[in-house]
């Protein structure tokens, strides 16, 4: 009696505790969140990448895509606009 209440002791702390008990599953469902988000934010940045690639690759490039990388990358502006600083 007391080996089989031993037994069952054992393999439901390893049921719970062990390498692929509950708390692991609860940890890679986390983490399985986690990276479901995160990937939904690279797929975003990828897809706006994309697009500039493709704006950039016209022949000649799209106006305003050139003026939009001069004003952010390169900080031009027309010599009739106002700067204001933050």
């Amino acid at each position: 009696m007391l080996g089989c209440l031993a037994t069952t002791g054992y393999f439901a702390h390893h049921a719970v505790h062990g390498r692929h008990g509950f708390e692991a599953r609860l940890k890679l469902i986390e983490r399985s969140s986690m990276l479901n988000f995160e990937l939904a934010s690279l797929e975003a940045v990828r897809s706006r990448l994309a697009r500039d690639v493709a704006m950039l690759t016209q022949e000649p490039p799209a106006r305003d895509m050139t003026e939009e990388v001069a004003r952010d990358a390169l900080g031009f502006a027309y010599p009739s606009e106002r700067l204001y600083r933050r």
